[in-house]
């Protein structure tokens, strides 16, 4: 693995490598570390990621943007969910060896990936934002039992008008739901709202603030 200047670290995976930029807490206040991943046609330059990376540090949490090898290999889309898996557990190594406790997170498909890899890699909890609970248009084709079978605490961040799933149609389970009011999958709200992009961003960062408080104590 190498790093740089700007604290990027390429890691090798059995899917290809990897890239984790780590916005650091300091030293002695660091309590837990987030690492949160991108979804399956964007990166780590999204809005709620490059937020929580800007925000947490100073809250005792260490940030760590990992972009998948699909992405730093150039590719334009995604490949296949068991591909996102294997690329995710080649990276967990080098976020243990920090250690702190690590909450898996990720955004669309990266959320996704979190879910299904949490209690096999020992994860302490898991961040889902914009959980893409069904294809839009396709309720009937729910991934609800990857958010339900996560198997540690988790919160859901969602934005209120995620065509992938709005709020109201996330069932019943052991995990917190955050609405983020008029939201779409990227967290952009309408000109409309009563609420600006600045103040939707915030949302999404105090509401991970105060629960990433709560698991540290």
């Amino acid at each position: 693995m190498t790093k740089d200047a700007l604290q990027n670290e390429l890691i090798p995976t059995d899917a290809g490598e990897a890239r984790i930029t780590w916005h650091p807490a300091l030293k002695k206040s660091a309590r837990l570390l987030l690492a949160v991943s991108h979804g399956a046609g964007g990166g780590i330059e999204a809005r709620d990621l490059q937020a929580l990376a800007a925000v947490l540090p100073a809250h005792g949490v260490t940030v760590a943007l990992v972009e998948q090898p699909w992405r730093v290999a150039g590719k334009k889309l995604a490949p296949a969910p068991k591909t996102l898996d294997v690329g995710w557990r080649g990276i967990w190594p080098a976020l243990e060896k920090k250690g702190l406790p690590v909450i898996s997170g990720g955004r669309s498909a990266g959320a996704r990936v979190a879910c299904r890899t949490a209690t096999e890699l020992g994860a302490a909890a898991v961040l889902a934002l914009s959980f893409p609970l069904h294809p839009p248009g396709k309720p009937e084709k729910s991934r609800a039992d990857e958010l339900l079978g996560a198997g540690v605490p988790t919160l859901v961040v969602q934005g209120g008008n995620d065509p992938f799933g709005k709020p109201a149609e996330f069932p019943e389970g052991a995990y917190e739901l955050v609405e983020i009011p008029y939201g779409d999958h990227g967290f952009a709200v309408p000109k409309r709202a009563d609420i600006g992009q600045d103040e939707a961003v915030k949302r999404i960062t105090d509401a991970v603030t105060r629960w990433a408080g709560m698991l540290s104590g």
